[in-house]
């Protein structure tokens, strides 16, 4: 069939995989050692859509603690040994993700645009079998500046093109995202938007085009729909 759905690229934490909480226990250990709180509300409500990198460095700026390149590197290395260990205790897909993802791949070339380290990615999308369903992979470090910078979203878009060989239209290819930081990176890329409610409200994601409570409740008829319009 014909179908006006050319693309999908995926966010990662919180879309694909439920692991904002083990990232927000594994920020607050790191920090711990530095005599640094780091609380849920301020998590998710003003270091979500930042990479590593950008977390440490924006609660440098905000607590008015100095943050040098070293002192950022050891932090990020230090919360990456906990995400580590924590990954390894068990899934951390989300339920219906995995049967998503498979019937999409089915359909059209996945991606995925993520701030997300790319070995916290592999780890968890080759456990779960579906490594090899994404034709591109955009991960924290590959894009000079994180979202909501559209970066990420542009180069995961023209890898997608390169690797498949088509000349995909960016309003034809849609982005799923759970925060505003994310569906504001997708916009500047120029495609379709589409929110799911793991993180945060549909009221808070309004500048999504279509919003679903998870990837198990999205089909591809309805971004066909999408697209279409």
């Amino acid at each position: 069939m014909s179908r006006a759905l050319q693309a999908i690229v995926f966010d990662f934490d919180g879309v694909i995989a439920n692991s904002e909480p083990l990232h927000l226990m594994a920020f607050q250990q790191a920090l711990a050692d530095e005599g640094v709180e780091l609380t849920p509300d301020e998590y998710y409500s003003r270091y979500l859509g930042y990479d590593d990198v950008g977390v440490f460095q924006a609660l440098g700026r905000d607590r008015r603690v100095p943050m040098d390149e070293h002192r950022v590197a050891t932090l990020v290395a230090r919360k990456g040994e906990r995400m580590h260990e924590m990954l390894q205790s068990g899934t951390v897909l989300f339920p219906g993700a995995l049967e998503f993802i498979r019937e999409a791949a089915s359909a059209v070339p996945l991606a995925i645009a993520s701030g997300a380290m790319r070995h916290e990615i592999d780890e968890i999308i080759d456990g779960a079998g579906v490594g090899d369903l994404f034709a591109a992979i955009v991960a924290a470090g590959d894009t000079p500046e994180s979202k909501p910078s559209p970066a990420p979203y542009r180069l995961a878009f023209e890898w997608l093109r390169e690797q498949t060989g088509r000349d995909l239209d960016p309003r034809r290819s849609v982005a799923i995202e759970d925060s505003r930081w994310g569906l504001e990176s997708a916009r500047g890329a120029g495609l379709r938007l589409v929110g799911v409610t793991t993180s945060y409200t549909a009221a808070e994601l309004s500048d999504a085009e279509l919003v679903v409570d998870s990837l198990g409740a999205l089909t591809l008829p309805a971004l066909d729909r999408l697209c279409a319009s």
